[in-house]
């Protein structure tokens, strides 16, 4: 009996070492990684990584691209910017030659039209002299815009046009005087013969200015 005790005793004993044995196997099996883990990691690791690479890279070509669109589209605007800058100096220019070119006639006439409105509604005189003298005034008042607009011809004018011109004017002159003669005769040898005469020529005069700035005038 005693040595079957301690052969059941024996043998339980050998059991309970091949059990323990077998446990630590499998907790060591168990808490070991298996041999595809790490290269999943790296594989995982290294698509991330070429994950985030490749949209770093798709942003900076994004960032790049929309820097490019943005310097095109201010070069755009930068040209058109200068096209119309260009455009409107270039109408400025023809805007100002065009008011050179007609601004001095313009201002002849604004001029004429002014002083004959202020004869028109000048002072009605009531004696012989006041009104001879203020016939006299009117005169000389149109016969010095008449010498200021011939100056401005002078100089807008051709040489052979100004020539032309020259002879044009002494013939015209001729012509005031004998038209103011003749209609003084009408009152010759009275007191309207001398009102008569300055009073025609300061009319005369004042319709050459007006033919010279309208004929020849630019």
């Amino acid at each position: 009996m005693k040595n079957n005790r301690n052969y059941l005793i024996t043998l339980l004993t050998g059991i309970l070492v091949i059990l323990a044995a077998c446990g630590d196997i499998s907790v060591e099996s168990n808490a070991k990684p298996s041999k595809n883990s790490p290269i999943q990691t790296a594989n995982g690791d290294s698509s991330k990584k070429e994950s985030t690479e490749k949209d770093k890279m798709t942003k900076e070509d994004s960032s790049e691209d929309t820097g490019s669109q943005r310097f095109n589209d201010q070069g755009e605007s930068s040209s058109n910017s200068s096209t119309n800058t260009n455009d409107e100096e270039s109408l400025k220019s023809s805007n100002s030659d065009s008011e050179i070119t007609e601004g001095k006639k313009d201002k002849f006439l604004k001029k004429l039209n002014e002083m004959d409105r202020s004869d028109r509604y000048a002072e009605a005189k009531t004696t012989k002299v006041e009104i001879e003298e203020q016939e006299t005034q009117r005169y000389k008042k149109w016969d010095a815009a008449l010498n200021e607009i011939y100056g401005v011809l002078k100089e807008q004018l051709r040489t052979e046009q100004m020539d032309k011109l020259r002879e044009e004017q002494r013939n015209w002159v001729k012509h005031r005087d004998k038209a103011a003669k003749e209609a003084s005769l009408k009152y010759k040898g009275g007191s309207m013969e001398s009102l008569e005469y300055v009073a025609s020529q300061a009319s005369l005069t004042k319709e050459r200015c007006y033919e010279l700035v309208a004929k020849y005038m630019n």
